[in-house]
């Protein structure tokens, strides 16, 4: 791997870890084993760097995503591939986490990237919604853009709350409760007992 890419390698998992004022230049060219000047030979700083690292974050998980959403099965399967995927839940979303930091907030440069994925992750639920809906498979009263929202708001909120208690049951609990809600709507016609397990 070279310089430039460890240099932002290092920076993501630093921003992830500790936020933007706790990721210092020195402990970014010491998780990534540069010389001294290496990062002011690549990048003009600190924030450029972390613009980098940022974006590479919001690419990945946006790649992830759209492999799940745009992969195979109906929309509810899609919609709960991507809520059932692997995720280390206890170090919450890299992308998440950065809207809680006050210095990413603040700055337009280093939060674009992060409105630009979730208001892309928004969008794309919600056409798989309004596809699913159009399908006859969720109910008719089903708004694509509440759904999205409220799917993006259990994950983050899912993250926070197993942060919280230190366990990734109270993420895990509400996503089945979303998926129980979401659940194609003729299931919601017949008895719970004919209803397949």
């Amino acid at each position: 791997m070279s310089t430039p890419e460890r240099l932002i390698d290092s920076t993501r998992e630093l921003l992830w870890e500790r936020g933007y004022v706790g990721t210092s230049p020195k402990a970014i060219l010491e998780r990534a084993g540069a010389g001294q000047g290496s990062m002011y030979h690549h990048f003009k700083g600190k924030p450029d760097l972390a613009l980098a690292a940022i974006r590479r974050t919001a690419q990945e998980m946006r790649a992830t995503a759209e492999a799940l959403l745009d992969g195979p099965g109906t929309p509810y399967e899609r919609i709960e591939a991507y809520l059932l995927r692997e995720r280390d839940v206890l170090r919450g979303c890299p992308i998440g986490r950065l809207t809680m930091d006050p210095e990413v907030v603040a700055s337009p440069e280093l939060r674009a990237p992060v409105d630009e994925t979730l208001d892309w992750l928004r969008e794309r639920l919600a056409r798989i919604v309004e596809e699913g809906r159009e399908k006859g498979l969720f109910a008719a009263t089903l708004d694509g853009e509440e759904i999205a929202a409220a799917v993006l708001a259990t994950v983050q909120g899912g993250y926070v709350l197993a942060r919280a208690s230190g366990s990734p049951t109270a993420f895990d609990t509400a996503v089945r409760g979303l998926l129980s809600l979401l659940a194609p709507h003729e299931n919601h016609d017949r008895p719970a007992c004919d209803r397949p397990a």
